[in-house]
């Protein structure tokens, strides 16, 4: 068990909490309009973001960041997306998969030369899925071979976040072409997004989640150099990757938790405001059942991710309540927004009322950052295997 992480100072934290609690509900949540017939973020907003020090938080002090703790991250990701999707997902790479892959595996180099800028809001992109593999790193396509002075890259990384914005892309690589236990063939390599070589795709077209983007990454004999394998350590890129999960899967737990909330909380005006019958529809008791439904699966959302937050700062492995989190949060957010909908009745499936926006944006916290039913199996998995090590 690792030491305890204290984090921010707690007062300082409390007062951030209720300046961006202001800033979701005074400049985020009006400018929503706009980012849904743009299809982006305006330049002003990532500006204050940037200056808000949202894109890095989970970055020490050292390197320009926040240095918060697990449980104050997520909160702060929870109160962030009370707003549209489109604004955890533009900081969710510098502040997860990349700031902590290069936090366990960086060397002292490349950490000096890369979170800084992170954490000053150059965006960063994650390679690993693949047109022919995701989670599963068997089937890594994508090739990185040593020359006399460095690696030359090639292959196409798939549903890459952030990749049209992106400066800075973390790519998982095949460096053998023998699958090696413990996944020891991938490797991990930092590449800027301006090499000779990288090309990406043009964004592809979603069900949701309007202003964020993803698209693919194509590499053609890209050539870096040493310094861009991650750590200088060969067949470690997995691994690296893995390990900043835990905290993925529980900042989609909190965005899918404070969206349920958001939902919530427009069903409940639309059945104050709405008639039938004479009066507002949120006098009859099935509407009732209902919201009174939501309010109880989010609250015991909410329950889980103090707990497990707690947990991870406190140094416990938190690999299975991670998960579990991530389940009972995405999934229930599905009811929750389904919920909605049927509350607004034949409004809640027309595009100009936001019921419709948010059964469309949620529908993705239950795939990424593992599906339901590969999370359910991982946890299955470790419950089995911690029976047979006791018995």
């Amino acid at each position: 068990m690792s030491s305890p992480n204290p984090g921010m100072d707690a007062d300082v934290f409390e007062q951030f909490i209720e300046q961006l609690q202001r800033y979701v509900r005074e400049r985020l949540l009006p400018a929503e309009q706009t980012i849904i017939e743009t299809d982006a973020i305006p330049a002003d907003i990532l500006s204050e973001m940037r200056e808000m020090g949202l894109f890095g938080l989970t970055m020490a002090e050292e390197y320009g960041g926040s240095g918060m703790n697990v449980s104050q991250y997520v909160r702060t990701i929870h109160t962030l997306s009370y707003a549209m999707p489109a604004f955890r997902s533009i900081i969710s790479i510098n502040l997860g998969m990349f700031a902590s892959a290069l936090k366990n595996g960086g060397t002292e180099a490349q950490k000096a030369e890369w979170l800084p800028r992170v954490a000053a809001g150059e965006i960063a992109a994650f390679g690993l899925t693949e047109p022919g593999s995701g989670s599963d790193s068997a089937g890594l396509q994508t090739t990185a071979v040593q020359t006399d002075n460095g690696w030359v890259l090639n292959g196409t990384k798939r549903y890459i976040t952030n990749s049209p914005f992106a400066k800075v892309a973390l790519i998982m690589a095949r460096t053998s072409k023998e699958n090696l236990p413990k996944n020891a063939h991938v490797s991990a390599f930092i590449v800027p997004m301006d090499t000779p070589g990288v090309t990406v795709g043009k964004s592809d077209k979603k069900m949701g989640q309007s202003g964020s983007h993803i698209a693919d990454i194509i590499m053609e004999d890209v050539r870096v150099g040493g310094e861009a394998l991650l750590g200088g350590e060969l067949g470690k890129g997995f691994a690296f990757a893995m390990m900043s999960l835990d905290n993925g899967r529980m900042s989609v737990g909190a965005a899918a938790t404070a969206y349920a909330r958001r939902a919530l909380d427009s069903a409940v005006r639309y059945a104050t405001e709405r008639k039938a019958f004479g009066e507002p529809i949120a006098n009859f008791q099935l509407i009732q059942q209902m919201l009174a439904q939501s309010e109880i699966d989010i609250y015991a959302a909410e329950c889980m991710m103090e707990d497990v937050t707690r947990r991870a700062d406190a140094g416990e492995n938190v690999l299975r309540k991670a998960a579990a989190f991530k389940v009972f949060a995405s999934e229930m957010c599905g009811r929750v927004v389904d919920a909605c909908v049927q509350v607004y009745g034949g409004a809640g499936y027309l595009a100009e009322y936001d019921a419709e926006r948010f059964f469309r944006d949620a529908r993705i916290y239950r795939i990424y950052e593992g599906t339901t039913q590969i999370l359910q199996l991982q946890i299955a998995k470790h419950m089995l295997r911690e029976f047979a090590a006791a018995n």
